[in-house]
């Protein structure tokens, strides 16, 4: 009985510094955030778990609007205040 005890109590020593790294992985509830400028306009860009789901862009002195995700797919956004308006996407250049 000693000896199923430890092996019990050494087992769950075992499994605690992966539910430890499991915890370090989980979703965080805010998102990440990175600013950057282009010319005249600040480029904000709202990530979640590494997906990219809007972009902020503010002007200088224009205000500011957003651009969210039309259908989920990497290359259709449209702006949130004007959803009819097309963003053009097209790839010119490729490096790998």
């Amino acid at each position: 009985m000693r000896t199923l005890n430890r092996l019990l109590l050494a087992g769950m020593f075992a499994t605690v510094p992966f539910a430890v790294m499991a915890a370090d992985d989980a979703p965080t509830p805010e998102p990440e955030v990175t600013i950057r400028t282009e010319g005249d306009k600040v480029i904000q860009e709202y990530r979640q778990n590494g997906f990219l789901y809007a972009i902020k862009v503010t002007p200088k002195g224009a205000p500011p609007y957003f651009l969210v995700r039309a259908d989920g797919t990497d290359a259709n956004f449209i702006r949130s205040d004007q959803p009819d308006m097309l963003i053009p996407s097209w790839k010119i250049f490729e490096w790998k």
